[in-house]
């Protein structure tokens, strides 16, 4: 008896496809949090002053009866940043969203947020990291200052290294920070335990854990309020970990990859976009192009947004540059 089987007629798709999409692995983006945040009124141009006021000397000297003293004069500096726009976008024909398998336009809309989001990270970053209040690991000589070291395989990061890195910043007046920007709840920030905060790679995170005073975080005392990716603690620096973190790639000795470590205080660095227009969406649908589109077979979905990263004062951030294990 004669069998007709799959053999003679084929499936009409050859494998079993899952719509459900697979999940892309994501830095945890943390660089704006703890940043001094100043928007510009739209309309009122592409850059922002920030001004600080610089202290007055100490007055020792006593005063001469009846004689008025010669008083003192205010100084200022200014720091100012120039807000970019940046953006991108994807153009979907109508024969895609007909004939896929794919929930193409959900998918799009969450590729355009994480590249939004990785690109502002991004920026932000790449800004601090360009600091020029920098300390480079030395296995033989800590804390070394000048760019002449170029870091080898032993210079790891050390808990010697850290506290000169809280000193270096103590002298410079930097104070700890106190609170972060809250991602969810727009300017509004969340007041933390009063730390330093050191952004580091994974990678670091592995040579930290072999410190003998580190503290992880799950072995935290009290209800302190954990950070976004916080791993743990060594004396006064709080440690956030992501994988975005800067790496300065084959710019070691023998080609190894040199790690930023950025280690700050209260605002060491600000940010500014054009108020209300710090990310947009925009969806063009078919046909939204007119005469351009006459037969309605073009569909756009993209982002756009306005950013500034400024470091205000370069001794309250420092860059620790090491090696790893």
């Amino acid at each position: 008896m004669a069998i007709v089987t799959t053999t003679q007629i084929t499936h009409a798709v050859n494998n079993y496809y899952s719509r459900s999409m697979l999940e892309r692995g994501l830095p945890l983006l943390v660089h704006d949090l703890f940043a001094q945040l100043k928007d510009i009124p739209k309309g009122n141009s592409n850059v922002i002053k920030f001004r600080r006021y610089g202290a007055l000397a100490v007055a020792t000297t006593p005063l001469t009866e009846g004689t008025t003293p010669g008083g003192s004069n205010l100084s200022i500096t200014d720091v100012t940043a120039t807000v970019a726009q940046y953006g991108d976008f994807v153009i979907m024909s109508d024969w895609l969203s007909m004939t896929s398998l794919d929930p193409v336009g959900t998918e799009t809309s969450e590729l355009l947020g994480e590249q939004a989001a990785q690109t502002i990270d991004t920026i932000i970053r790449d800004v601090l990291a360009a600091g020029t209040n920098v300390q480079y690991a030395d296995a033989v000589t800590p804390a070394s200052n000048t760019a002449s070291v170029q870091i080898v395989a032993a210079d790891k990061i050390t808990e010697d290294e850290l506290a000169i890195s809280v000193r270096t910043l103590k002298n410079s007046n930097a104070q700890r920070i106190t609170s972060m920007v809250s991602a969810d709840r727009g300017y509004n920030t969340t007041p933390i335990d009063a730390s330093y905060i050191a952004i580091v790679h994974p990678n670091t995170t592995y040579d930290l854990q072999a410190i003998t005073n580190f503290v992880p975080v799950e072995k935290y005392a009290g209800m302190a309020v954990k950070l976004p990716g916080e791993v743990g603690k060594i004396r006064e620096v709080r440690f956030i970990e992501s994988t975005h973190a800067k790496v300065k790639t084959g710019a070691g000795a023998g080609g190894i990859n040199v790690y930023a470590t950025l280690v700050f205080g209260k605002d060491a660095y600000g940010v500014t976009r054009i108020s209300g227009e710090s990310l947009r969406v925009i969806t063009k649908a078919l046909g939204s192009a007119g005469s351009a589109d006459p037969l309605d077979q073009r569909a756009t979905m993209g982002w756009k947004s306005t950013l500034a990263a400024i470091i205000l004062n370069q001794t309250y951030m420092l860059r620790l540059e090491h090696a790893v294990s």
